[in-house]
């Protein structure tokens, strides 16, 4: 009894001391969304094309700088008004969107990672990454999967690009309509993104 004691406390020491190198070799950081940044929604119609860009977005991020020059992304929220979108076609357009999207009760889409992704390697290429998260839209949350290329200078600012297909039916939508009917727009839209975060706090 006395020998499984000894052992579990030496294994209880060699943990305790992992897990102190561990976060003695990490180096955590906040970041915030900076300006600059672009969000345009692409679509379809019977008629042509649309897009539409999303005016306001806020952000932030953490990130565990370790000591082979890599860096765990912890985490990242983006939220963007739904009020801000502004359509290429104009105002009629714009309302037609704010009411699919059901602006009044549920304002924000909102795009939260869920899995932390571990190692990211920095140097002059861009990292292309798996970022698996949440995204709410008009009240209704569906996962994710998106490849997103991330860039980062000298631990003060990182860039995120990527694209992102989904179809307005999975969250509830029914794609909206212009001209009395005329202009119908199909089903699967397309979200571009470009973002950089500044670093806040170490």
């Amino acid at each position: 009894m006395n020998k499984n004691i000894k052992l579990f406390k030496a294994f209880l020491l060699v943990s305790i001391a992992t897990l102190l190198i561990s976060a003695a070799n990490s180096t955590k950081s906040k970041y915030l969304l900076s300006k600059g940044y672009t969000v345009t929604i692409f679509g379809t119609s019977n008629l042509h094309k649309w897009n539409e860009t999303v005016e306001t977005v806020s952000g932030d991020g953490s990130v565990n700088w370790n000591d082979d020059g890599s860096f765990d992304l912890e985490s990242i929220n983006l939220k963007m008004e739904v009020h801000s979108i502004k359509s290429d076609m104009g105002g009629v357009m714009n309302n037609n969107t704010y009411k699919a999207l059901k602006a009044d009760n549920d304002p924000e889409i909102i795009f939260t990672l869920t899995t932390p992704i571990k190692s990211i390697k920095t140097g002059p290429t861009t990292a292309v990454i798996s970022g698996k998260g949440n995204l709410t839209i008009a009240g209704v949350t569906k996962p994710i999967d998106m490849q997103i290329k991330v860039s980062i200078e000298d631990h003060t600012m990182m860039s995120f690009e990527g694209s992102q297909n989904i179809k307005m039916t999975d969250y509830g939508i029914s794609p909206p309509t212009a001209l009395f009917g005329t202009l119908k727009t199909g089903d699967e839209i397309t979200i571009n993104f470009k973002t950089s975060f500044t670093v806040t706090t170490n």
